[in-house]
């Protein structure tokens, strides 16, 4: 009873909030400040411009990170873990929301609002039923082909900013004509000011990655405005920003519009859980404990209603953010904290201070963005390693910058899936063969020499049992058997069956009729899985082969039923 009750007080203190601030002291004060100005200078251009390539004031950028970050602590249990605006998931709902209500008009605000308590809501209840599992559904070559498909549509958004050029809308394909129309009116002065912080924030990243190179080249953009006049040589500037902070309310949207952005929603809470689960994996906490990520989906989550109900959009997990927290000696949400009480204090009085920033700027910042995450290591290993896959990079990638950007992530992910089964439906049983002078039984092959006993078949399927791979199972196992001359006993090594489902089952209990038929014995060895035992209990098929033989061990199965042992005569029927 004790026990009981100490593993319930175990469990509810997991779900306390502040946990990502518990254990610390005023030791870890010097460590937290030191991350929470770094973070802050990181995040402030960063923010302003993930705002920009969603259609939203930069304001909105600060007000979704204050969100994320606040939520987090209080919700969150990574310690270092930085949620806010991210470039991965703006292009998402930016082109959904874009088909739907013009871009930075009040309609498309409250629809972002909306769908931002609606990713909220989805991925915090992913958090409290620990659906962590869903974070597995995209493969890495997907993974890859959907941020090189993102990082286009950031390339392609940003040009006109870095060039000078109006902004362009449409699709992607279109806007990469148009852009190539315009490129004779480019304004050098935008594009000499949106490249000088892109080689700033490069150059430093290879440096250190602590420096806040994007701030840097912010304020050398700005100073570099106010002094040469740039405003009047074309250079398109932010303008002063409304100081004060957005009234906390319900977006104003109506039921049908609401119905319209749940399959959108969907495909962003899976993205969300995806990088969410990848970063808290990634920075594990400081005391060697496992990482929780339902947990941190509940952070997250929570970032996102709280952002929503801000009138601003959907956070995600950031992991550059992330390791500039661990790397600048943080140690608990307190950073995150302070960062977003700096960044708020921006956004809400200082908002004269960015008048003169230039477009360019933000776009340079975005750029290096968009570069960052193109996995061009990933690309490369793939290639030479698995091709196959490659395509599925590819044909992710494309489906991203051709296609409706939310139909392109819905393909990836269904070919994640597809891949993900691919492996089971393509398995099939294999005789096995005992390793001379061991009692290890092996797939024979090119390397080793097997031994068989006469009369007996030992076969093994590497994959749990599904509805996926039923018939093939059991027309191979059949085929085996069949194929088996004067055979007395077949003996199904089960290690890798981790699953039966109901389909699997009736094809197994088929296989085992047929077996009989031809006059053998069917036994069960090194089913490991409790499920599977569990399975084979349901199902009425432990009854079926019969207790006595299932066995931990082929040898103790051949051993007990071989050709000429007593037992080996006697069977149960097959209803």
């Amino acid at each position: 009873m004790d026990r009981a009750k100490t593993a319930s007080a175990v469990n509810l203190a997991s779900w306390l909030p502040l946990r990502a601030l518990s254990g610390w002291s005023v030791k870890d004060l010097n460590g937290d400040l030191a991350a929470g100005i770094t973070l802050a200078a990181i995040a402030i251009p960063e923010q302003m411009a993930t705002a920009r390539l969603g259609g939203f004031a930069p304001e909105i950028g600060f007000f979704a990170f204050v969100a994320g970050s606040l939520a987090f602590a209080l919700f969150g249990a990574n310690r270092h873990l930085s949620a806010g605006a991210d470039s991965t998931i703006t292009p998402l709902f930016a082109g959904g929301l874009a088909l739907i209500a013009t871009s930075g008009s009040p309609h498309y605000l409250a629809l972002a609002a909306m769908l931002a308590l609606m990713v909220g809501l989805l991925v915090t209840l992913s958090g409290v039923f620990r659906l962590g599992w869903i974070a597995d559904l995209l493969s890495v070559p997907v993974t890859t082909g959907f941020l090189a498909g993102i990082s286009v549509h950031i390339i392609v958004s940003q040009l006109p900013g870095l060039l000078g050029l109006p902004t362009e809308g449409g699709e992607t394909v279109r806007r990469i004509g148009e852009i190539a129309t315009n490129l004779h009116l480019t304004n050098p002065w935008s594009l000499a000011l949106g490249l000088g912080v892109f080689g700033i924030v490069f150059v430093s990243e290879h440096i250190s990655a602590r420096i806040p190179a994007a701030l840097i080249g912010m304020v050398l953009a700005t100073l570099a405005v106010i002094a040469f006049d740039l405003k009047n040589r074309g250079v398109e500037v932010l303008g002063a920003l409304p100081n004060g902070l957005p009234a906390p309310g319900m977006p104003t949207v109506d039921f049908q519009d609401a119905q319209a952005l749940v399959p959108l929603a969907l495909l962003i809470a899976i993205v969300v859980m995806v990088q969410t689960a990848a970063t808290s994996r990634s920075f594990a906490p400081r005391d060697s404990d496992a990482p929780d990520v339902n947990r941190d989906f509940v952070g997250v989550g929570a970032g996102s209603i709280l952002s929503g109900l801000f009138g601003a959009f959907a956070v995600n997990a950031s992991p550059p953010r992330t390791a500039i927290v661990a790397q600048t000696g943080g140690r608990s949400q307190f950073s995150g904290l302070i960062a977003a009480a700096i960044v708020l204090a921006l956004g809400a009085f200082g908002g004269g201070l960015l008048a003169n920033v230039p477009q360019a700027a933000l776009a340079g910042v975005l750029m290096f963005v968009a570069q960052h995450i193109l996995r061009w290591q990933v690309f490369a290993k793939v290639w030479r390693q698995a091709k196959g896959e490659f395509a599925l990079i590819l044909i992710t990638m494309i489906a991203i910058v051709v296609l409706p950007i939310e139909t392109g992530v819905a393909i990836g992910i269904g070919l994640s899936l597809l891949h993900g089964i691919w492996g089971s439906t393509r398995t099939e049983p294999i005789e096995l063969a005992q390793v001379p002078g061991t009692s290890v039984w092996w797939p024979p092959g090119d390397f080793s020499a097997g031994e068989q006993d006469p009369g007996v078949l030992v076969a093994a399927f590497q994959a749990p049992l599904s509805f996926v791979n039923a018939d093939r199972f059991k027309r191979g196992l059949s085929d085996l058997i069949d194929a088996s001359e004067d055979l007395k006993l077949v003996v199904l090594e089960a290690s890798n069956i981790v699953e039966i489902d109901y389909t699997a089952a009736q094809a197994l209990i088929d296989t085992i009729r047929h077996c009989r038929d031809k006059g053998a014995v069917f036994a069960i060895a090194r089913m490991e899985s409790l499920r599977a035992q569990a399975a084979l209990k349901r199902f009425g098929i432990a009854e079926i082969v019969g207790t006595e033989r299932i066995f931990h061990s082929v040898d103790a199965a051949i051993k007990s039923l071989g050709p000429g042992k007593p037992q080996q005569q006697k069977q149960d029927g097959v209803p």
